[in-house]
């Protein structure tokens, strides 16, 4: 792993522009993608969640680079607790869900699957639950036993949490009908 790009993520910031140009400098130097998403899940470091905010801007716009990492990444998912590092993994989830580039194997899917689900279950962000629901739910058009069990889940008792996650749930309840 090269330190001198280690040091510029932990010394990195939630700031978009300073996000961008680490996104922008792995664009131009795609061989340092693979030590990014090594720092992103190595959850006992400190700075994984900033390699994970970095790493959401990159799948976002160009998803399919992150293909030759995608069974670490799914394999490592159960790992993630961090808030912060979830709401981008969970959002990445997202993308991969969502890809009509990428086609994931049997033992993705279902990684993304039961971390999403984990996540669910675990988080109190609003954010964090709101990724995971619609990843979930594009998920279980392939199998319908998903959208069985997230209607279920969200049907439970959630008045006592936040405005945007109730609207998350009433619209994906919406959604599920």
């Amino acid at each position: 792993m090269n330190l001198d790009f280690y040091e510029e993520i932990a010394l990195s910031t939630a700031h978009r522009k300073c996000r961008d140009t680490i996104k922008n400098f792995v664009f131009a130097n795609p061989e340092y993608l693979g030590d990014l998403v090594a720092i992103a899940l190595l959850t006992t470091d400190k700075n994984h969640h900033k390699a994970c905010w970095i790493l959401e801007l990159i799948c976002e716009e160009q998803l399919e680079i992150f293909s030759p990492f995608l069974s670490k990444f799914c394999s490592n998912l159960e790992r993630f607790t961090s808030d912060s590092a979830i709401r981008s993994v969970s959002k990445i989830s997202l993308f991969l869900a969502k890809s009509k580039k990428i086609t994931l194997t049997e033992t993705q899917e279902n990684a993304l699957i039961a971390a999403n689900f984990n996540w669910l279950l675990t988080t109190n962000k609003a954010a964090n639950a709101a990724y995971s629901m619609r990843a979930l739910y594009l998920l279980g058009k392939k199998q319908n036993w998903i959208h069985d069990e997230l209607k279920t889940f969200l049907s439970k008792d959630f008045d006592n949490q936040t405005p945007g996650y109730c609207f998350a749930v009433k619209d994906m309840l919406a959604r599920l009908k």
